[in-house]
């Protein structure tokens, strides 16, 4: 298996196997704390290879930086399945966040685990916004 994308945006969608992002980031700011980011998704894109066509357990977690989980973990089952003559398979996943809870500033992580194994971690920084207003800046 291997990771292609790995990304917190925005918004995300799928169609007919494309996978299409709106607006990535890694840094989100707010005027207080304990705060809430509204909306945005987890989007990823897995390539698996013949040897690997079958169902595959996949695992989200969202921690802070003392490893604690923000929100719910996600657990979800990837069917692959790859057409004749084709030698590898991509699949697009999407999870779409309402009310991130964010419960101070500093960094947080995305881990995504496939099978029992962690293949990979995005970074999520969070900090407070000052008051001329450079949420801009930290974007």
């Amino acid at each position: 298996m291997q990771l292609e994308i790995l990304t917190l945006c925005d918004a995300a969608a799928d169609y007919q196997n494309k996978l299409s992002l709106l607006g990535a980031f890694d840094t989100v700011t707010a005027p207080s704390f304990p705060a809430t980011h509204p909306q945005c998704a987890i989007a990823m894109r897995l390539r698996f290879t013949r040897i690997e066509e079958g169902t595959h357990a996949l695992r989200i977690h969202v921690v802070d930086q003392d490893g604690a989980l923000i929100m719910p973990s996600l657990d979800a089952q990837l069917s692959v399945t790859l057409g004749p003559g084709n030698e590898t398979a991509s699949v697009n996943f999407i999870l779409g966040i309402q009310g991130l809870p964010l419960h101070q500033p500093g960094s947080y992580a995305i881990n995504l685990a496939v099978d029992g194994r962690e293949e990979a971690s995005v970074p999520l920084y969070v900090r407070l916004s000052t008051p001329e207003g450079s949420q801009a800046e930290n974007r």
